[in-house]
């Protein structure tokens, strides 16, 4: 019985501890559900799905902490960075670039200073390569101002000035250092010596043609007062060169003028085409013409060559016949070179 009143004692105290419980725990399994779906409903589309198999404490995330920075110092400390990153210049470089501007600054004004000064003042000019020009007559044309220096002397206009003279082809100037300027002359040669009769007095004259048919001058007279004023060299080389005679009438040669008669350019044309055999042979040329042009050669043979054409097989011809018929022709006609024609010497 006794063991019976207390099971019964024990079952009534124990759904009394149960009822209790019960009922004091009941407002907090409510609360905690209310927050459970307040949670959910905040939480949106995010909490709309949990697996019943994973408890509320395992999907709770840990809480973490957030710093904030201002965008001031994060351009701060970017601006720091790409300094501390980026190479900086040397106190020593520096110094090196100034000591460079320096200098070049000081070799400026030391260029300037002995530009402008009389350092380096001409005082002798010396010229090479004229036979047909006196060194006097070119250092006169040359003009070298009085007192210029090697610096400042305008080389360009020296040479101008002494290529204006029909005798010089070329001219340079050379500075040698420290007072002397050097006049190069490349001079013309005398081609011929065309003999015409001037237009003003009717009067014979001599006149000195390069190979390009510049008039060089009129020579004059040996043992005139115009002989005495230029160079023996001129006399000498119309000696050795040959003779274009019988121009036409009118032909008017100036100094430093290009020749434009037709037959004294077909003259010039022919002698210089020929070999050296015959044309060291030919003295003199008769230009009445192009078409009519004789050439006589040192042993009084004539021939009559005509244009300035086929000259190589014209001056073949014309040596085959000579050597065939040594010291017997006096006349050759090759106009028409392949129609020669030939008159022997009389008996």
């Amino acid at each position: 019985m006794a063991s019976n009143s207390n099971r019964r004692y024990g079952s009534s105290d124990s759904r009394a501890r149960r009822r209790s419980s019960s009922s004091g725990s009941r407002p907090t399994a409510r609360s905690a559900s209310s927050r459970a779906r307040a949670s959910q409903r905040s939480a949106g589309s995010r909490a709309a799905y949990r697996p019943s198999n994973i408890s509320r404490t395992s999907s709770r995330r840990p809480t973490q902490r957030v710093s904030s920075v201002s965008i001031g110092e994060l351009n701060r400390a970017s601006s720091a960075g790409r300094r501390s990153s980026s190479p900086s210049v040397s106190s020593g470089g520096i110094r090196r670039v100034i000591i460079v501007f320096v200098l070049l600054v000081l070799l400026a004004i030391a260029g300037t200073v002995v530009y402008w000064s009389s350092l380096f003042t001409v005082s002798q000019v010396t010229v090479s390569g004229c036979t047909h020009l006196t060194a006097s007559e070119m250092t006169e044309l040359a003009q070298v101002p009085s007192g210029t220096t090697l610096l400042r002397v305008d080389a360009g206009a020296i040479e101008k000035r002494l290529e204006s003279d029909a005798w010089v082809e070329d001219a340079a100037v050379n500075r040698i250092f420290p007072d002397t300027l050097e006049l190069v002359i490349t001079e013309r040669s005398i081609a011929a010596v065309v003999t015409i009769t001037s237009v003003s007095d009717q009067q014979s004259e001599d006149w000195a043609i390069a190979s390009d048919g510049t008039w060089l001058m009129k020579i004059p007279e040996q043992g005139s007062a115009e002989a005495a004023n230029i160079s023996q060299q001129i006399y000498e080389d119309a000696e050795s060169v040959l003779h274009i005679t019988d121009v036409p009438y009118g032909v008017n040669p100036q100094v430093g003028s290009v020749c434009t008669d037709e037959s004294v350019l077909n003259a010039l044309t022919i002698v210089s085409s020929l070999s050296t055999e015959l044309a060291d042979s030919v003295t003199t040329v008769s230009a009445t013409d192009s078409a009519n042009t004789v050439l006589t050669l040192s042993n009084g043979v004539q021939i009559a060559f005509g244009e300035a054409e086929n000259i190589r097989d014209k001056e073949r011809v014309c040596l085959e016949l000579m050597e065939q018929h040594p010291d017997a022709i006096s006349y050759i006609n090759v106009r028409v070179v392949t129609s020669p024609t030939y008159r022997a010497l009389s008996s």
